[in-house]
């Protein structure tokens, strides 16, 4: 997600950070890329003109020009804005006791009945709820089996009626709901290719009804700016309380996630992040900005590792990733584990400075996690915990025994070290010694 954006302002956040003094003159060129690589990406030039303008103003300010590094001063106000521009804080999911009502909504082909699904399970999974899905989209064609279908999966309950009326199948299934010690219900509802007056006054009815504690939006990103006209169209009528953007992991550009909160004032409160069940994630604007600049995501990482060790195990690997005293031992450790997340790129880009050691756009087949597992395992212990141990001899000795080349042993050495580096640099501060 945001490759083409991040590139184009790393490229130009790098001109500047030389600079031993910013004047207007040597900052315009930056600026102008800045603003190019916003409107490629397909943000609204309202936003963009905003932006450019409030990081031109900050950037000419006493602040910087009183900086002993003005250029890495310059690149924290674009880090700021950006956080700004995504929506400053998170915002949580409403949890109201003894039961919550969310209404799903959102055009036909957003991603919605697969979102609901994804969402049960980040409820019961994250925060330990009892969901209830419930089928409500009697016209799309297969809707009710679909949804029937991730709840098997899930082994989380669906309540339908089949095709009868909307407004009276979500009345039953709150009823049912409170009978039942349901305490989330997720009403999934009929959506449409466009907005049209039919689907508001059946969305309409249905809120009405059951007074829903959240109305939630879900959005596909690829639509780029007119995600922001879905979201004021379904907000006039129904008053929504947040947006989930989908196919965010197919969607180079962003445009529409750093619009939708300046425009709309609806906050993102998750992404979909990949196809699978697992692949919704909360919305953090401060780590969005964080990935979009390259300067990696140790929270996200930590998390994506808690959720595979015991609390302990969590804590102990973030610590040695922070203070840079990750060895091959724990990496090793993490790999075994991380087989059952899923693929290993995915987390290597929430390294600082992935981009810049190239480790974004990585594709690791099974045969080379094999093969790096392989090695480590032909390390003795003392070479895993200090692999400055590894001289010629030894390499040999480790690509005999693994089956693999010195070369590839170099390689991970290589690699290895490299995020140690780019670890230790973001534990002291330097976070923007990545550009």
């Amino acid at each position: 997600m945001f490759e083409n954006l991040g590139d184009r302002l790393q490229n130009a956040l790098n001109k500047i950070k030389g600079y031993g003094k910013i004047t207007e003159d040597n900052i315009s060129d930056v600026t102008r890329e800045i603003r190019l690589a916003l409107l490629e990406a397909d943000v609204n030039y309202k936003v963009v003109k905003e932006f450019v303008n409030n990081v031109k103003e900050k950037a000419l300010g006493e602040e910087v020009a009183k900086s002993l590094k003005p250029g890495e001063v310059f690149v924290k106000i674009v880090k700021d804005e950006l956080v700004n521009l995504l929506g400053k804080e998170d915002e949580p999911l409403i949890v109201i006791k003894p039961m919550t009502i969310l209404m799903m909504t959102g055009l036909q082909g957003s991603g919605k009945t697969t979102t609901v699904g994804k969402l049960a399970l980040y409820l019961r999974k994250k925060l330990g709820l009892k969901p209830l899905m419930v089928a409500c989209d009697v016209y799309r064609p297969a809707a009710i089996d679909q949804l029937k279908q991730l709840g098997k999966e899930l082994n989380i309950e669906v309540y339908s009626e089949g095709k009868k009326d909307p407004v009276e199948i979500a009345k039953n299934a709150v009823e049912y709901a409170k009978e039942n010690g349901f305490n989330y219900v997720l009403i999934d509802t009929a959506g449409r290719l466009h907005i049209d007056e039919e689907l508001m006054d059946e969305l309409k009815n249905i809120s009405a009804a059951i007074k829903p504690n959240e109305i939630i939006l879900v959005v596909d990103s690829m639509t780029g700016q007119d995600a922001v006209n879905v979201i004021e169209g379904f907000n006039n009528a129904l008053s929504l309380t947040g947006a989930i953007l989908t196919k965010l992991d197919g969607d180079t550009k962003g445009g529409a996630a750093l619009s939708i909160r300046h425009l709309t004032n609806i906050p993102i409160k998750f992404i979909g992040v990949s196809e699978k069940m697992d692949g919704l994630e909360k919305f953090y604007p401060e780590r969005m900005a964080n990935r979009i600049l390259d300067m990696g995501d140790l929270m996200g990482m930590a998390e994506k590792a808690e959720a595979l060790l015991n609390d302990e195990e969590a804590l102990k690997a973030a610590e040695k990733m922070q203070k840079g005293k990750f060895d091959l031992e724990d990496f090793l450790t993490q790999l075994n584990q991380i087989k059952k997340l899923g693929p290993l790129e995915n987390l290597l880009k929430l390294i600082p400075g992935a981009k810049k050691m190239g480790l974004n756009n990585v594709n690791i087949d099974p045969k080379q996690m094999a093969h790096i597992e392989a090695i480590i395992l032909s390390m003795t212990p003392k070479e895993r915990h200090n692999p400055d141990l590894l001289k010629a001899s030894r390499k040999k000795r480790v690509a005999l025994g693994s089956g693999t080349s010195v070369e590839e042993v170099n390689r991970l050495l290589k690699q290895f070290e490299q995020m140690k580096i780019m670890m230790k640099r973001f534990k002291n501060g330097n976070m923007n010694l990545p550009f």
